[in-house]
């Protein structure tokens, strides 16, 4: 047996087990077995959390989606992001002929096995999504959406051999500084934190002996961590949402409302043309949006009729109307669920599944309204200086 990616530790009189694992490693998923049968550990932690661990033991979990909660949920972005990251690991498992996540499948049956309790040990997902949505800026968020939507046109193949060396420090710890100048704010919410959250549940497991499977990623933040007292309370909260948003969303739509109000009242043939400049942009990149989801004509029209009014109210948006026309027009069926996690594989996959279609809709004409909101806003200004 390697011991290359296993660390033993003792902490308070424990003894502490760490095995470093790729997510999509065949071997680690071996290895995770084998140290598990010959320590017989009293508790095994896995790095997951309730949602994750009910989404791995119940694998028909689509089939029970509504995609019209989720649309009217505002879901749609969170759970796009969700089949994008996991599209990634998927099409590498299914490189090695495994199941992604087989190293905490085997972690969890190892764990039954041998009466072992288990430990989910890592932080709720969407508290996690939520900590770094709110940490990274507007441009952070676009740079990583377009990351995150860049990686489904990739056909990148990875070797085994490549897959075990990640997991060495060396290079680990270069993919790490690589990340973090890209995403600099992405470290702390997703790697820093999550190694304080995952090292003080490891530290409170039952029992003397403790194996804890993680991504290797992991395994020196809470080597680490692991000596000192972490507060959960405080890793769990969700961070209060910004007022700035909020205000500028509202700013916005007031300003252009009372611009083109009173270059009516002044000049209706200016006032006129605003507002034909307003919804010609919106209604134009928002129906764009959903041409290049492949939406139906009737979806495209949704999109450009209701991009110039959303675009004036921050509580609602083109995209929705948008998604729910689609899947009023085009609804999705049981074998769409059935095989959403098979279709994510590929670009191809995203954009013939009526769910991923559906979702790239409702995220594609939001984002076209957005542009046509700027465009458009600015045309109305130049209007208003050139009259007044």
């Amino acid at each position: 047996m390697s011991n290359e990616n296993i660390t033993k530790l003792n902490v308070d009189g424990k003894e502490i087990i760490l095995i470093g694992t790729a997510h999509v490693s065949k071997q680690s998923a071996e290895q995770v077995k084998e140290v598990i049968e010959l320590e017989q550990p009293d508790s095994v932690c896995v790095e997951l959390d309730a949602q994750r661990y009910q989404s791995i033991m119940e694998g028909n979990r689509w089939k029970e989606m509504d995609i019209f909660k989720v649309i009217k949920e505002k879901k749609a972005t969170l759970l796009l992001m969700n089949l994008v990251i996991s599209s990634f690991q998927r099409r590498m498992a299914k490189q090695f002929g495994i199941n992604a996540g087989q190293e905490m499948i085997q972690g969890i049956d190892s764990a039954k096995e041998i009466g072992a309790e288990l430990v989910l040990a890592d932080r709720n997902i969407q508290i996690t999504f939520s900590r770094i949505w709110s940490g990274v800026g507007f441009w952070g968020k676009a740079r990583l959406m377009a990351s995150l939507m860049a990686s489904i046109f990739s056909n990148e193949s990875i070797t085994e051999e490549e897959m075990e060396k990640m997991k060495s420090q060396d290079m680990l710890n270069s993919m790490l500084n690589d990340f973090t100048e890209y995403f600099p704010r992405l470290k702390k919410p997703l790697i820093d934190e999550r190694d304080q959250y995952l090292a003080q549940k490891i530290k409170e497991a039952p029992g003397d002996k403790v194996i804890a499977v993680l991504g290797a990623a992991h395994v020196p933040g809470i080597k680490k961590e692991i000596y000192n007292e972490q507060d959960l309370a405080s890793l769990s909260e969700v961070p209060p949402k910004s007022k700035l948003p909020k205000i500028i969303g509202w700013s916005i739509p007031i300003l252009i409302i009372a611009i083109i109000a009173y270059t009516f009242i002044v000049n209706p043939s200016a006032g006129l043309q605003q507002t034909i400049s307003w919804v010609i942009w919106n209604g134009s990149f928002s129906a764009l949006g959903t041409l290049v989801a492949l939406g139906h004509p009737l979806a495209i029209l949704t999109a450009f009729i209701a991009a110039p009014i959303t675009s004036l109210n921050p509580l609602i948006a083109a995209g929705w109307f948008a998604g729910l026309a689609q899947a009023f027009i085009r609804r999705p069926s049981v074998n769409d669920f059935e095989t959403l996690a098979e279709d994510v594989y590929n670009v191809k996959g995203f954009w013939n599944n009526k769910v991923t279609r559906i979702l790239l809709i409702v995220v594609l004409a939001n984002i076209g309204s957005s542009i046509g909101t700027f465009i458009g806003g600015a045309d109305v200004i130049r209007v208003f200086l050139e009259n007044f």
